[in-house]
């Protein structure tokens, strides 16, 4: 089972509103370490991932679109992601000053002799934080109430995912191909007009100078 909540970007804290996200993005997260596990497998490269930093807590991704970044996400998304990782931590939800990690799926780093949803960085350069000062339950009841539970199946998505990028690099290359050749015979037409140009002008200029011979000979 995977649960999914809509992030928005709203919420009230700190007496402050916070930035309004349009469209909104959705969160999802594995319902215990096996579906999480899951989740780590499947993943896509376009996933970002949320863990409380040194505790056990549940792990939130998000899916940015085609040519966003990491920088592209908006801090009030990246803020309900982390209150939403703290809420689901035994030991982070009772704590103040928590630290949330956050990277791109693709640097996480699986090896054998980890646990059912243990994970590590291929890259530490490349994992970023948030500091909690502490739960926000405006944030988290405001998420709570976009809950949705599936049960997709991850693997044929991601293999899904897998054939349409696929589909658009082949597609891409015969693009290319196709002006590549649009060029070449562009170059060869532009070639062949100069040619005939230039044996155009030199029987001209033949033509000339025997006029001009006929015409000495007359005055000779």
């Amino acid at each position: 089972m995977v649960l999914y909540f809509t992030s928005s970007g709203t919420y009230f804290a700190f007496d402050k509103y916070g930035t309004v996200v349009d469209p909104p993005i959705t969160l999802f997260m594995g319902n215990d370490k096996y579906e999480n596990e899951d989740l780590i497998k499947w993943g896509w490269v376009e996933d970002v991932w949320f863990h409380v930093d040194k505790v056990s807590s549940a792990h939130v991704y998000l899916r940015l679109n085609p040519g966003q970044t990491i920088d592209d996400i908006p801090m009030a998304v990246i803020e309900d992601a982390a209150q939403l990782c703290k809420a689901n931590s035994i030991q982070g939800n009772k704590m103040n000053n928590v630290d949330v990690v956050y990277t791109l799926w693709s640097n996480l780093r699986k090896t054998p002799g980890m646990d059912v949803g243990q994970v590590g960085f291929h890259s530490e350069k490349e994992v970023r934080k948030i500091r909690l000062e502490k739960r926000i339950n405006e944030i988290i009841n405001r998420l709570n109430k976009t809950k949705v539970e599936s049960q997709p199946n991850l693997r044929q998505d991601r293999e899904e995912r897998d054939k349409l990028e696929r589909n658009e690099a082949k597609k891409e290359i015969k693009e290319r191909q196709h002006k590549e050749k649009e060029e070449v015979e562009k170059r060869k037409k532009e070639q062949e007009l100069k040619n005939y140009t230039s044996l155009f002008s030199a029987a001209s200029m033949k033509t000339n100078k025997a006029a001009a011979d006929e015409d000495s000979d007359d005055f000779m």
